[in-house]
């Protein structure tokens, strides 16, 4: 085939590639692959792979909006990992997971969410292709890949597609794709050495990166690369943030609040038959049913008094009017902004040049991470479910022959908090594998890519700190039918001399390591997930059309998933109070068949268009269309646009075996309406889902039309509408749809008065195709660069990404719009659904310095489940006002500094800033995702952070 004449890509245009993330669809390889013959002197035609298409083509842009970070972009944010940098883009949104989020069910991991729609809905590749999923789903049920597995020193650049590309790379690609490109033939060999610390002396992140790489392709017909990064952050305690604000503190009485709305520290008596855990216990009257605490000695009906229990015996924290209990607050004493985490990452490739035309390689990445991550003693009280049912552990109380029991001859409920067990830790080992070995070349003038893929996570958890129901019970108070039940459960216990008792506050100390072991033994589970894949994908170019040659691409995919969450031990059976239950085990075979045509109709006009078939041996087929157009009028100016429709299969946590039992915040429109304040406030309650064999898969159709224009010389501008539409969502049903139908649990004996039903302690839901989902918007990207002569070149960029609508509509018929607001708080961390994020960037460059400086901007939201929500504000003060004032979460903007300076060719030094102004986090009351600020608005929780270090490249 004779070579084709390639257009001249227009000088503006041509400029505007390396600047304009949207307009950028940048190279994979840049190798040449001549076809024929090429006359003397003349240049062989290069044809590059642009992510969202298989077309190798003349031309890097096509009608999809990618937004590509490259290794400048990562250099210039100051973050030390491609996750935390991919979390402040602005097209991510609600349900992203965060490391920080160490109490979660996929604590230890990181993952976006395009558009809001979820990790499970972003697709996540490295190098083009799949990655294995992280073994703890998110939520319990959203199965993610966990983006600390990618070595940042070995990042080429990372392309972001965010139209939807279920028909270029498979199902589960209904909001975008995430493409993550690392190195492929580098020679050299370059160190890196960083050290990061806050202002407050703590959170230090140090980073080591080796990468070595060997021959070159052309000369010696091989290249071998190797990247070794080893890091370690150091935890940041909320104590330690003491006076930041609202920052890590359940005490916020200071702020308006009270223990009403569950905001007035831990342990105090909230009403009659209403309180808290105590660190000296809360005990409740039999009589009455009104709660005292044991250190007060006025306590009504006391037979025993217990001066030793007395408050400032066990902590100087103020306390106001608790309502006779004693306030401390255990979340600032015992949880963390930051969890400690250790990780290795270790990624080789290599490339060996067979002939002219093939070539074969082997990539090869390991991770390695060590977390640990700190909470809250044990409260004794909390209620769980398991798949057998909920358990109600409300009625837990001192026996009537307990020594420490203040009602000394009858049984009283008890509300205590464990703090002589020691707070509750969760220590995570996470070990990830990734192998391909493929083969590239030409034959036939077509261009064929085939390789082999297998790739698993394996994470293993160990919890300390977790109460066994069935020991505490019978140490509390031995009952015959409480020690037969721990006598069942617990060789441990068994150990225990006859009639132990667990002394609890001033007498704590009494109590032996053996009982202790038999209380809170350490428990763990584990979990595995693998895939292995076998692909080939094939391209070329066909005669010739009035705007050029015609594209088509053709490809084949066999994946073979395997995913399994064992248990933790003992929730199995609903034994380990306030730990909920997940498990799942599945596996799937699936085959896919795709194509795709580029037809440049016109000079001015291109056409594509792709379709795949899935077939998934448990849900059945799939088609997913998608089709787009450019249209270049002038050089300077382009219109595109694509439509596409998406398929999501459900995981193995929502249709294979095993369950959900886990714990959500919803408030009691029973009981407020029966005018109990606490009732009117969202608190903890248990939710028990189990996974549905029979459901369907997730549907979606999305659009995007935007616009280039280049109006000046070094200057891009970019506009893209877009609307993805999501139905037969796999959900839970919500917890307030639950409640209202009444499918749950109470506790008759936390009854105020006559006709009070009691409070909440489980509620039942199932997974079921419950909504749909629209959510449309806007992106903009602007980038210009002025030229200033001997003083340099300053270049100044936006992203900007404004959602319209957030809008999920129910079974009924119901539909609610989340955009702008904090809903919808059945999703991860309850962070909101901002509709406004901007990323600005400014850098000056001249001569050996790079000065940086990158704005990062979270809009305001109103503090409602949803738009017009009739229930007006979702949060209110202890006055009843609406919190925080106005019922909005104020917005949280930074500015992160970075300068590079290059002494030499090979050295270079570089130093962060990062939230340079030390801006605090706004008041959240809502999220649980974080202490009294947004898990969005970490930085300003963190504070001012510093960094330093240096490359050198032999």
């Amino acid at each position: 085939m004779k070579p084709m004449k390639i257009r001249p890509v227009p000088g503006v245009l041509r400029r505007a590639f390396p600047i304009a993330a949207p307009l950028l669809m940048t190279v994979l390889t840049a190798q040449a692959q001549t076809t024929a013959p090429t006359a003397a002197g003349a240049q062989p035609i290069q044809r590059v792979e642009i992510t969202g298409s298989n077309i190798r083509r003349s031309q890097a842009e096509t009608a999809s909006p990618v937004q590509t970070v490259n290794r400048a972009d990562i250099e210039k944010s100051g973050k030390t990992t491609v996750a935390e940098l991919l979390q402040t883009l602005a097209v991510d949104n609600q349900g992203s997971v965060p490391t920080t989020f160490g109490n979660g069910f996929a604590s230890g991991a990181s993952g976006i969410s395009l558009r809001g729609l979820g990790a499970a809905s972003t697709l996540v590749l490295l190098n083009g292709r799949r990655i294995a999923p992280y073994g703890l789903a998110d939520d319990g049920q959203k199965v993610f890949a966990d983006l600390n597995i990618i070595p940042a020193e070995a990042v080429e650049r990372v392309e972001i597609l965010k139209d939807g590309a279920s028909a270029i790379y498979g199902s589960d690609a209904i909001a975008g794709v995430v493409n993550v490109i690392l190195r492929k033939d580098y020679v050299g060999t370059t160190v890196r050495l960083s050290q990061g610390l806050s202002n407050e002396s703590d959170g230090g992140d140090t980073r080591l990166a080796v990468t070595h790489g060997v021959g070159d392709l052309e000369t010696d017909r091989y290249n071998f690369l190797f990247s070794a990064e080893y890091g370690k952050k150091r935890e940041v305690w909320n104590r330690d943030r003491a006076g930041r604000g609202a920052v890590g503190r359940a005490d916020l009485r200071d702020f308006g609040f009270s223990a009403q709305e569950a905001l007035g520290g831990t342990g105090a008596i909230v009403a009659r038959n209403s309180a808290g855990s105590s660190v000296v216990g809360n005990v409740r009257n039999p009589l009455t049913n009104d709660y005292y605490s044991r250190g007060n000695p006025a306590g009504v009906g006391f037979t025993r008094t217990f001066p030793g229990a007395a408050c400032s015996n066990f902590t100087n924290h103020p306390q106001g009017d608790p309502g006779g209990g004693c306030l401390t607050d255990a979340t600032q004493m015992y949880n963390q902004i930051q969890p400690r985490q250790e990780t290795l990452n270790l990624f080789g490739r290599a490339t060996f040049q067979l002939n002219n035309d093939w070539q074969a390689y082997v990539e090869l990445n390991g991770y390695h991470s060590d977390s640990e991550s700190f909470s809250t003693p044990s409260g004794i009280s909390g209620s769980v479910g398991y798949p057998g049912g909920p358990v109600n552990n409300a009625d837990v109380s001192l026996g009537a022959a307990h020594p420490d029991n203040p009602y000394f001859g009858s049984r009283a409920r008890l509300r205590y908090i464990a703090s002589d067990v020691g707070p509750r830790t969760s220590a995570i080992e996470t070990n990830f594998v990734r192998a391909v070995a493929g083969l590239k070349g030409t034959v036939a003038g077509w261009d064929v890519d085939s390789a082999l893929l297998f790739s698993q996570s394996k994470t293993n958890r160990d919890q300390n700190g977790y109460l066994q129901r069935d020991v505490a019970f019978a140490l509390l108070d031995p009952s015959a039918a409480n020690v037969a039940a721990a006598r069942a459960g617990s060789a441990a216990y068994n150990g225990l001399p006859a009639g132990s008792f667990w002394r609890i506050g001033e007498n704590a100390g009494l109590n032996s390591q053996a009982l202790y072991d038999a209380l809170s033994p350490t428990i763990s589970n584990d979990a595995t997930t693998s895939i292995a894949v076998a692909d080939v994908k094939a391209s070329r170019e066909f005669g010739q059309l009035p705007g050029g040659a015609l594209g088509v691409a053709v490809g084949a995919e066999f994946r073979h998933d395997e995913t399994e969450l064992n248990p933790t031990s003992g929730t199995d059976r609903g034994n380990i109070i306030g730990l909920g239950y997940s498990a799942y085990e599945g596996q799937r075979n699936s085959a896919a068949l795709y194509t795709e045509v580029i037809a440049p109709v016109l000079p001015t006009v291109e056409l594509s268009a792709a379709l795949r078939y899935d077939h998934f041996n448990d849900v059945g087929n799939s088609y997913t269309p998608k089709a787009g157009f450019k249209w270049t009028p002038v050089r300077s100016f382009a219109l595109r646009g694509t439509f596409a429709r998406g398929f999501r299969a459900p995981s193995a946590a929502e249709n294979g075996r095993g369950g959900l039992a886990a714990f959500s915040t919803s408030d009691d429109p029973v009981r407020c309406a029966l005018g109990i304040p606490a009732a009117c406030a969202s608190s903890s309650v248990a939710v028990i889902t189990s996974p549905n064999p029979d459901l369907s898969p997730e549907k979606s159709k999305s659009f995007s039309l935007g616009a280039v224009w280049d109006p000046l010389p070094r200057t891009s501008i970019s506009l893209d509408a877009w609307q993805i539409e999501r139905k037969n969502e796999i959900n839970q049903e919500t917890t307030s749809a639950a409640i209202a139908a009444g499918n749950l649990v109470r506790d008759p004996g936390s009854s105020q008065f006559a006709g009070d039903p009691g409070a909440i302690v489980a509620v039942l839901t199932n997974y079921i195709n419950s909504n749909s989902t629209k959510v449309n918007g806007i992106d903009l990207d602007a980038r210009t660069t002025f030229q200033m002569g001997d003083a340099g070149s300053l270049t100044a960029d936006i992203k900007w990404t404004h959602m319209f609508k957030f809008e999920r509509t129910d079974l009924e018929g119901n539909t609610v719009d989340y955009a702008g607001t904090h809903g919808n708080c059945d999703a991860t961390n309850c962070m909101g659904t901002p509709d406004n994020r901007i990323n600005l960037g400014l850098t000056w460059d001249r001569g050996p310095l790079r000065l940086s400086g990158v704005v990062n901007h979270r809009g305001k939201f109103d503090n409602t489940l949803f738009k017009d929500d009739p229930d007006g504000c979702a949060f209110h003060f202890a006055n009843g006002d609406d919190s925080p004032n106005g019922c909005k979460i104020s917005s949280f903007t930074t500015l992160d500094l970075t300068a590079k300076y290059r002494f030499t060719n090979k050295a270079e030094l570089f130093a962060t800033i990062q939230n340079v102004l030390d801006k605090e986090p706004p008041l959240d009351p809502l999220t649980y995702g974080a202490a009294g600020y947004n898990p969005l608005d970490y930085s300003g929780a963190l504070g001012r952070y510093f960094q330093v270090g240096m490359r050198y490249t032999f």
